[in-house]
C-alpha cells in the first residue's frame, strides 16, 4: 500500500513539473525585434532558395506554378 501511494505521488509530480515546463513559451514584447531581423527569416537567403527550387523542379519534372519548366533528366 506504501508503495502505491509513493508511486501516485511521484506520478503526480511529474505531471505537474510537465504542465509547468509549458508555461513560460511565448515572445515578449521587447523580443520581437531580434525575431524580426532579416537572418532570422524562413527565407533568408532568397537567391539560395530560388536555385534550390529550380534545381527541385528540374529533377522531378514538375512545375510548381513556377517561371522555369524542366524535363526529369536534369536539363534544360
Amino acid at each position: 500500500m506504501k508503495l502505491k501511494k509513493k508511486l501516485s505521488a511521484s506520478v503526480v509530480i511529474l505531471l505537474l513539473s510537465q504542465l509547468t515546463a509549458c508555461s513560460s513559451l511565448g515572445v515578449k514584447p521587447w523580443q520581437r525585434d531580434t525575431l524580426a531581423k532579416e537572418e532570422m527569416a524562413l527565407n533568408s537567403a532568397p537567391l539560395d532558395n530560388r536555385l534550390d527550387d529550380h534545381i527541385y523542379f528540374s529533377k522531378e519534372g514538375s512545375s510548381g506554378g513556377r517561371s522555369f519548366a524542366g524535363g526529369g533528366c536534369g536539363c534544360n
